[in-house]
């Protein structure tokens, strides 16, 4: 057997994993699609069936007429501002303080030792619950939405900032230590790159949960956003107006998880290369 043979071989193995592997990836591609064609062709024909009034289960044609009439005459905008508004405020207030406590915590045991346990205490108590207090307190206005919205984000971030900063390892600490690097210089080279993945994972997480906090908010005590519509709705039995506030809220949540999915590849992409 000749040289050329014995070389030409490996490569057609190499191409035709390649090919198998394009292929796989591209039916993989179709599957979310084709699971929510089912879904729209299954909530066509459950609303065109009969067995539920319109006003249960409204046909997808009337949830987009619906949907269009609140977008052109500009109240939908509006009450998206408000929310969009109310949801990076509590996402960004709520991530710079997990990301402080949970660097602090993760650092020392003494604070560790000293706010965990009131720290897992307010993580069981359900925001539901904390709401109406916090109308209360801080009235109906967009801070008692923005702190609601905050102590949504705030749990999952700290967690990850946590697991981020202790799994560092010992011997990359003891490298820096022996190149006599400061505290700020090894936060900046060595503890902040190597908790971001962990800490990025936290973000997606409470991206999609910021959204959740405000429209509880908006739920309680509100006269716009998101959340007042489906409350408005729900009283005057306005499926349709209900449905079609709940798709803005999820394209909202979707739209800030791919910024935080974005984030994820420009930072660390370099993972990718060294691998």
């Amino acid at each position: 057997m000749s040289d050329s043979s014995v070389h030409r071989a490996p490569d057609a193995l190499d191409s035709s994993h390649g090919s198998r592997r394009v292929r796989a990836a591209r039916w993989h591609l179709l599957l979310a699609p084709a699971f929510g064609l089912a879904l729209f062709l299954g909530w066509t024909l459950l609303a065109g069936s009969g067995l539920y009034a319109d006003f249960i289960v409204p046909s997808p044609a009337a949830v987009a007429d619906r949907w269009w009439q609140i977008a052109s005459d500009g109240s939908l905008l509006r009450h998206a501002a408000v929310t969009l508004r109310e949801v990076l405020t509590g996402l960004i207030l709520g991530i710079f303080a997990a990301f402080t406590l949970g660097y602090l915590i993760a650092k020392s045991r003494i604070i560790a030792y000293t706010l965990t346990p009131y720290l897992v205490a307010l993580q069981a108590i359900p925001i539901v619950a904390i709401a109406p207090l916090l109308i209360i307190w801080f009235g109906a206005g967009i801070v008692s939405k923005v702190i609601v919205c905050a102590l949504l984000v705030f749990f999952p971030m700290l967690i990850n900032t946590m697991l981020g900063i202790r799994n560092i390892p010992g011997e990359l600490r003891d490298l820096m230590d022996s190149l006599e690097a400061t505290p700020v210089q090894t936060f900046w080279h060595l503890e902040l790159p190597a908790a971001l993945p962990i800490m990025i994972g936290g973000l997606k997480v409470s991206a999609t949960l910021s959204v959740i906090g405000a429209v509880v908010g908006e739920f309680v005590s509100a006269n716009a956003g998101l959340g007042y519509l489906i409350n408005f709705g729900r009283g005057v039995y306005d499926t349709p107006l209900v449905i079609a506030a709940v798709f803005t809220l999820t394209a909202l949540a979707l739209t800030l998880y791919g910024l935080a999915a974005w984030m994820e590849a420009l930072l660390l992409g370099w993972q990718k290369v060294s691998r």
